[in-house]
């Protein structure tokens, strides 16, 4: 009994994990489109202004350099990504938080499918929340698969 609670227990934090993943992914839905109409080179050089950043350094002038490049099509590209990622982070969360065979699958599924993705971000452009978020996503693909195969 006590070991079928502790199961349900971390498939809940999992769907926790979903759930925070799809908050941000909301958030970053939400942002792209604010921006959609807004000239983001003005508004990211009225932040460097604002927060007295120095414009000559060189992450800041990469960071003015690379929102130079950002239209109104790609802003919507990234909004309509970040929704889609949301709808599925809020399936798998839903199904595991409800302790749902199908959310166990679902998570497997999808987490499989895209660590090979997150492993090549992290190869390209390393860095420790990218290798810490592969890392768990690898635990719960782990732990998730065993769970199945015992059925």
């Amino acid at each position: 009994m006590a070991q079928a609670q502790g199961r349900g227990l971390l498939l809940r934090l999992i769907a926790l994990f979903k759930f925070v993943k799809a908050i941000l992914l909301i958030a970053t839905g939400v942002g792209a489109l604010h921006f959609v109409h807004t000239n983001l080179t003005q508004s990211a050089e009225n932040i460097v202004r604002k927060y007295h950043l120095d414009p000559g350094n060189h992450y800041v002038a990469l960071a003015l350099e690379r929102t130079a490049s950002v239209t109104p099509r790609r802003l919507h590209e990234l909004g309509a990504v970040a929704f889609i990622y949301a709808a599925l982070f809020l399936l798998e969360g839903i199904g595991l938080w409800t302790l749902r065979r199908w959310g166990e699958w679902l998570t497997v599924i999808i987490t499989g499918s895209l660590l090979p993705f997150e492993i090549y971000e992290l190869c390209r452009h390393p860095s420790w929340a990218k290798l810490a978020v592969l890392a768990l996503n690898a635990l719960i693909l782990g732990y998730l698969a065993r769970r199945l195969k015992k059925g």
